[in-house]
C-alpha cells in the first residue's frame, strides 16, 4: 500500500483499451479530485467498467496512464495499488462470518489489534451486533455494507464501486444511495462509482461523467448536466428531453433565433451550444406546462399546440404525451398538486414554456429532421429518422 504522502487526485491521461479491432475506451483523459464522489455514467458497452478495471489493475491499458497524485500506477499489480473495488456481486466469503470477512485484508497483511478496527468499521456501516452472522443470514443491503466495510478497512486512497446497487430492489437501492453518500462524507476517501442508473449518479455524485462509445460526452455537476446538456445524447440519457429539430439563424440581441416546423423561437444566447445551422431546441418535460387550447399563453412564454394522446398517472405527477401538428409527441410532466383537474386524452392543448428553461444543441446530419422524447429507453438518443 502507498503511504499517505502519495495521496492526490486520480488522473487518467490518454487512457485507451482495445480488444482486437474494438475500442472500448478511446483516449480518455479526466481528473477525479481527491476526496470527491465521482460517477461514471453510461449505457452497457460504453466503456465505463473497462475504465474502472484499468484503474483497479484488472485490465492493462493499450495506451495511456493512470496517476494517483504524482505516482504513475499504470503498470502496478492490483494488490500493489492503494485502490479497492466493491463489485455488484459483493464477493463475500460464505464460510466466514461478518467479522472475518471484514478482517480478511488485515489478516493477510498480518496486522495486530484487528478487533478494534473491525468494530469501528462495522459501526461506520451501521452493522453493530452483526459480527458473528454469516453472509447468508443478511439482507442484500447488509451484505453490501459488509463488502464496503471490507474494502474501507484497508484505508484505500480510492474506492471503486462497480454497479454496487444493481442487485438490490428499488426501495433498498434508494436507502443505500443515502448510506453510500454518508459513508463517503464520513471517511473522505475518493469514490469512483460506475453505474447506468441516472438517478443513482445524480443522487450521490459531486461530479458525473457521461460516457458514450468509450469517450466522455460531458462532465460536470449533476445539476449543470441536467439543466444545460452539451449533446443530444446527454439530454436524453440523463433524464428525458423534448428535442425539436430546427435551424438557428444566429444571434438577435441576447437571444439565438430558431425556426422549427414553421414556428420561430428565441432562446437566451447563454443557453445555446450552437447559434447557426442545424440544431435541436430542447425543453425538459417538467418545464412544459399545459393549457386548454383557447387559453392565453403567459407573457414571455413560447408555445406549440397539440392534442393529448396519452396520460399516465405516476403519483407525484401525471405524464402526458401531446401530439403536435407535425406528428411528434412531446412529453409533459404535470405535478399532481390538486390545483388543476387532469386532462383527458383527446383534449386540444397548448404546451408552453419559458425561454430561460430551453436550450439549443448542435444537430449532426445523422440525427435526422424529426425528434421525439425518449420514454424509459435510456440507451437511445431520442432521434426518430
Amino acid at each position: 500500500m502507498a503511504t499517505t504522502s502519495d495521496a492526490g487526485d486520480l488522473r487518467l491521461a490518454g487512457l485507451t483499451k482495445r480488444f482486437g479491432a474494438f475500442t472500448a475506451v478511446d483516449d480518455l483523459t479526466l481528473t477525479v479530485p481527491r476526496g470527491s464522489f465521482f460517477a461514471l455514467l453510461g449505457a452497457s458497452g460504453c466503456g465505463k467498467t473497462t475504465t474502472l478495471r484499468m484503474v483497479a489493475g484488472l485490465e492493462e491499458p493499450t495506451a495511456g496512464h493512470v496517476w494517483l497524485g504524482d505516482r504513475d500506477i499504470t503498470r502496478l499489480r492490483p494488490y500493489q495499488r492503494p485502490v479497492n473495488t466493491v463489485f455488484q456481486s459483493y464477493a463475500l466469503f460464505p464460510h466466514l462470518d461478518v467479522f472475518e470477512n471484514v478482517a480478511f485484508g488485515l489478516r493477510r497483511r498480518k496486522l495486530r489489534d484487528i478487533a478494534p478496527q473491525v468494530e469501528r468499521m462495522l459501526s461506520l456501516v451501521r452493522l453493530d451486533g452483526f459480527a458473528r452472522r454469516r453472509p447468508a443470514q443478511l439482507s442484500g443491503g447488509q451484505q453490501q455494507r459488509v463488502a464496503l466495510a471490507r474494502a474501507l478497512i484497508n484505508h484505500p486512497q480510492v474506492l471503486l464501486l462497480d454497479e454496487p446497487l444493481g442487485a438490490l430492489d428499488l426501495k433498498l437501492r434508494r436507502q443505500m444511495q443515502i448510506e453510500l453518500k454518508r459513508i463517503q462524507t464520513d471517511v473522505g476517501i475518493t469514490f469512483v462509482h460506475v453505474t447506468h442508473d441516472q438517478e443513482e449518479a445524480m443522487t450521490m455524485a459531486d461530479t458525473v461523467a457521461v460516457m458514450n462509445a468509450g469517450r466522455i460526452e460531458q462532465l460536470g455537476r449533476p445539476a449543470d448536466l441536467y439543466d444545460y446538456p452539451a449533446t443530444a445524447f446527454v439530454a436524453t440519457f440523463l433524464g428525458q428531453s423534448n428535442l425539436l429539430a430546427g435551424e438557428a439563424s444566429g444571434p438577435s440581441g441576447g437571444d439565438v433565433l430558431v425556426e422549427a416546423y414553421g414556428q420561430r423561437f428565441a432562446v437566451p444566447a447563454g443557453r445555446a451550444r450552437s447559434a447557426r445551422g442545424r440544431v435541436f431546441l430542447g425543453v425538459r418535460p417538467e418545464k412544459l406546462h399545459l393549457l386548454p387550447a383557447a387559453s392565453p399563453v403567459p407573457s414571455g412564454h413560447q408555445s406549440v399546440t397539440g392534442v393529448v394522446s396519452d396520460s399516465s398517472y405516476v403519483g407525484v405527477s401525471t405524464q402526458y404525451l401531446v401530439r403536435t401538428a407535425w406528428g411528434t409527441e412531446l412529453a409533459v410532466f404535470a405535478p399532481n398538486s390538486g390545483s388543476e383537474p387532469p386532462l383527458a386524452v383527446g383534449t386540444q392543448v397548448c404546451a408552453h414554456w419559458s425561454p430561460a428553461h430551453a436550450f439549443v444543441l448542435e444537430r449532426s446530419p445523422e440525427e435526422g429532421d424529426r425528434t421525439a422524447p425518449v420514454l424509459d429507453t435510456p440507451d437511445a438518443v431520442g432521434v426518430v429518422p
